[in-house]
């Protein structure tokens, strides 16, 4: 009889069902007849692999039962359930208990379509939230900030710390600071060493204005060394000022003066005019402030040569190197080695960084004594 079976075998279901030896209607589940290609059923006889999207192993024997014929019992309608969503099966109301199977691939296509339907979907979705952020964007930033549209309130602890270092770490042309913190007080919002000496290592122009009495603290002592040694600009002011960050002369960070809030709270402001009147307040203190020259590194080795005190006041006004080698009489490249020299002797990285050391230091007087390095001959 299973003979019969093969020898019958067609390529579509009779009107009826399936006859036992339509063997031919589920290609890739069953074996097709000894004729035709071969079959894909592992020689086990194991149902072969779960189609996409998760069709169960009970669906799958199911399914393999009524492409030979077989009938369905009661303890199948589970996977006769799944059969006819994938669409795998139909009912044959002239056969109750044998369903007509259908071409799997033509299924799984189907499945692949409304999947990729429903993720078209979603994504549509998906993309239609940014517009509810638009929508709202506005009616948050009325709420938020309180003067207006150039002021947002930092109110929680960390808040103003963690944005005026985020801000001074995107500085690209200037960073002004304006009473750091307090001795005994490392988390004031106006802790910003690690940024200003990061700032300055860029080469961006670093100022810092602390109270007089900060020169005997050991952590500001310490933090204007380095900033110093970088390049950076650090004063004392001993009559009062007010504190403030200005971080590209684009935005500034104020204290909360406008009512009874926390010692950590600040103002982040970036109206423009807000943010030039709050410049303008720490140029007129960085005016009437002194130079805080002790941090500075002081050079162990002998005194500057003459040489030296002249290239190192030619670089502090500016002077194009060319000129100071010809009136020097030396050639470019021991200008350079000089300079090389200089900076090392003071740990600094550029000769803006230089032009401050000797700003600060006692031999930039022209007439200090020195040994003379009188120019031999003509440039290298």
């Amino acid at each position: 009889m299973e003979c019969d079976r093969h020898a019958r075998g067609t390529d579509a279901p009779a009107a009826g069902g399936p006859r036992p030896g339509d063997a031919g209607e589920a290609p890739g589940l069953v074996g097709p007849p000894p004729e035709g290609p071969a079959s894909s059923t592992p020689a086990d006889g194991r149902p072969p692999a779960a189609l996409p999207d998760g069709l169960s192993p009970a669906a799958r024997e199911l399914y393999v039962r009524v492409t030979r014929g077989d009938r369905t019992r009661p303890v199948d309608e589970p996977a006769l359930r799944e059969l006819r969503s994938w669409r795998l099966v139909t009912a044959d109301p002239a056969r109750p208990g044998a369903p007509v199977p259908h071409d799997p691939g033509a299924a799984v296509r189907r499945r692949v379509d409304e999947g990729l339907s429903e993720l078209a979907s979603r994504a549509a979705a998906l993309a239609a939230l940014s517009e509810v952020a638009d929508a709202l964007a506005p009616h948050f930033e009325r709420a938020a900030w309180r003067s207006g549209s150039g002021s947002e309130f930092l109110a929680e602890p960390g808040q103003a710390a963690a944005r005026i270092a985020e801000a001074a770490g995107r500085a690209d042309t200037e960073l002004l600071t304006a009473c750091p913190p307090e001795p005994g007080r490392p988390g004031h919002p106006w802790a910003v060493r690690g940024g200003s000496l990061d700032a300055a290592a860029r080469g961006l122009p670093v100022r810092v204005l602390y109270r007089d009495g900060d020169r005997e603290h050991p952590a500001a002592h310490a933090h204007a060394a380095a900033l110093t040694a970088r390049g950076g600009q650090v004063r004392t002011l001993a009559a009062p000022f007010q504190s403030c960050v200005v971080v590209d002369r684009r935005q500034a960070f104020i204290p909360d003066l406008v009512g009874s809030s926390p010692a950590h709270a600040a103002w982040h402001v970036a109206d423009r005019a807000l943010v030039a009147f709050i410049a303008e307040g720490f140029e007129d203190a960085w005016r009437r402030s002194d130079i805080w020259d002790a941090p500075c590194r002081r050079p162990a080795e002998d005194a500057l040569t003459r040489r030296q005190r002249e290239i190192l006041a030619d670089t502090a006004a500016g002077v194009d190197q060319r000129i100071t080698a010809r009136r020097l009489g030396i050639g470019l490249r021991t200008l350079t080695k000089e300079l090389s020299a200089l900076r090392a002797r003071w740990g600094v990285p550029t000769l803006a960084a230089l032009a401050y050391q000797w700003a600060l230091s006692a031999d930039r007087r022209p007439d200090a004594d020195g040994p003379s390095t009188a120019p031999a001959a003509r440039p290298d």
